[in-house]
């Protein structure tokens, strides 16, 4: 009799035991199938469930994967998501590099034209334009140099074309007995400054030409920068934190079994918040680039529009010499006031006045402003600027969002969705985003007193970059020293005095394992006072 209640306890006791419904150990075929297509060996696989007490990443428990499974699927896991960040930063490298090609394209063939129209608008000048083709020619290459980022003052540039255009039409003006040496030329190109003896066409032309070139090579540097920033910062590798994170995220449900349960939305959110909180930092001052950039853009369509600017040049050159010859008479007497006369002149001589004659009668053969093709053509690149700059304003804080739409679950099944632990709803809130709004990220451990270093030098790059455009929108050429380096300056991710609390959640409001664990050996417990009752009393009888 005491015999049998010993036998019906162990039996008892067997039968609470939780394990498969059917009494079999559960298959690990499907993780198997899995886990070879993901290019990885079986050796050492399980072919059943097995205990989970050695699991560092995903929840302990009866699962398919060994330790040496899980660090290989969580490197998988990192290296798969850094592919995901660099193509999505190789996309906004494209979309980048697409608007830096139509510009530099409109703007190097607005250029072209301009040069190329030389000679029908300045033939007129007749010697004065045959025999310095070089003087008006060298003008575009500095123009064009300049554009293209050589360290050229085009300020200066522009003076030095006006007084060498002087002492061109001065000596071409001078009878040809009068000898003029290198000297006297000198003192005549510097009249120029004050006798104004293209009347305001120099100033004028050049605070037009200075902006528009100005602002049209500040901003082809700003989106070599941009593009330059997006493709370092799409290099930075994921931290160990972000790693383990990232297994438990994405991989951890198949070791579970619950391979067909996709992360929870919110969950993902915070994974990829805390993995990409230093990209986040970058959007401040991202933003303020495209939104000086856009004003840029902007500018390039008001009046005077980029395209009016370049294409009046040379008309605008035939008119300043149109208006010297008109007085020509009234600046040589000023200068021999200043300079001293260099020969006798007399009254002229017959070529001479026949010079002027023929100065009087000068017009240009067209206005040359843009044509109306050239004008929609401007409306449209600027059109298209604006709105393939606005679409890129908010990357850095929509990739984690764009990462979650690949992995996370869709709808509205919020509580059918892998949690982290299992399949249910998840409860903590979703956090900032940055690295200051990661101190209480339950799902990746940050360190926020530790900005990333390379990320820092980046968003310095883009301040620098906002200030040139900046600049460049009234007319002002700065050239700044990298200041990659200074990066001493608080900003998001740093802490006041660098007193950073430390404070964390639990990961979640309930840990279904602990009450599955805690349930099990208060089981245990019941089932060995059941045995050793029988068991005392055989031996009391004796």
């Amino acid at each position: 009799m005491h015999l049998l209640a010993v036998v019906l306890s162990v039996l008892l006791c067997l039968s609470s035991v939780p394990g498969p419904a059917d009494g079999a150990e559960k298959s690990c075929a499907d993780l198997r199938q899995f886990y070879t297509g993901k290019g990885f060996t079986l050796g050492g696989v399980p072919q059943t469930e097995i205990p989970g007490e050695h699991l560092r990443m995903c929840p302990q428990g009866p699962t398919c994967c060994t330790s040496s499974m899980e660090e290989g699927l969580a490197g998988l896991s990192a290296r798969e998501t850094e592919a995901l960040i660099r193509e999505a930063g190789r996309s906004l490298q494209a979309a980048i590099n697409t608007l830096h090609r139509n510009f530099d394209s409109y703007f190097t063939d607005l250029h072209s034209r301009s040069e190329q129209s030389l000679q029908e608008v300045l033939s007129p000048l007749g010697p004065l334009y045959s025999q310095n083709t070089r003087l008006y020619s060298d003008l575009f290459a500095d123009l064009r140099r300049y554009y293209r980022g050589s360290a050229l003052n085009i300020d200066e540039t522009l003076s030095e074309f006006w007084s060498r255009l002087l002492e061109r039409a001065f000596k071409s003006s001078t009878p040809a007995e009068v000898s003029l040496s290198e000297d006297y030329l000198e003192c005549v190109a510097k009249q120029q400054e004050t006798l104004r003896p293209f009347g305001d066409i120099p100033r004028d032309l050049k605070g037009k030409v200075i902006r528009a070139f100005v602002m049209a090579r500040s901003f082809v540097q700003g989106l070599l920068v941009s593009s330059d920033v997006v493709k370092r910062v799409s290099q930075v590798p994921l931290s160990p934190e972000c790693v383990k994170a990232l297994m438990k995220l994405i991989y951890c449900p198949h070791c579970r079994g619950l391979a067909s349960v996709k992360p929870c939305p919110n969950y993902c959110s915070n994974v990829m918040k805390g993995c990409l909180a230093n990209q986040a930092d970058l959007d401040a001052e991202w933003q303020t680039l495209i939104d000086v950039m856009l004003q840029v853009v902007a500018s390039f369509g008001a009046e005077p529009s980029v395209d009016v600017v370049l294409s009046s040049i040379p008309v605008r050159i035939f008119e300043a010499v149109r208006y010297l010859q008109d007085n020509m008479d009234a600046f040589t007497a000023k200068v021999y006031q200043t300079c001293g006369t260099p020969g006798e002149t007399g009254t002229g001589t017959p070529a001479l006045q026949e010079q002027k004659k023929r100065s009087n009668s000068l017009t240009a053969t067209t206005d040359h402003r843009p044509s109306p093709t050239a004008g929609v053509r401007l409306e449209l690149l600027v059109s298209d600027l604006t709105s393939k700059l606005r679409e890129m304003q908010h990357y850095w804080i929509q990739v984690p969002v764009a990462l979650c739409n690949k992995l996370a679950q869709s709808g509205t099944k919020q509580d059918k969705c892998w949690n982290g632990m299992t399949k249910a709803k998840y409860l903590p809130e979703v956090m900032g985003d940055g690295l200051a709004n990661q101190i209480n990220n339950p799902e990746v451990e940050l360190d926020i007193t530790k900005p990333d270093m390379t990320i820092r030098q980046q968003i310095m790059q883009l301040k620098i970059m906002s200030s040139r455009l900046k600049n460049a929108l009234d007319g002002n050429d700065v050239d700044f020293q990298d200041a990659s380096d200074d990066i001493s300056g608080s900003g998001s991710g740093m802490c006041a005095s660098g007193l950073c609390p430390r404070s964390r959640p639990g990961l979640h409001a309930y840990q279904p394992d602990s009450r599955v664990r805690a349930a099990a050996t208060s089981q245990t417990r019941l089932c060995s006072l059941l045995l050793l009752l029988p068991l005392a009393a055989m031996l009391l009888q004796r």
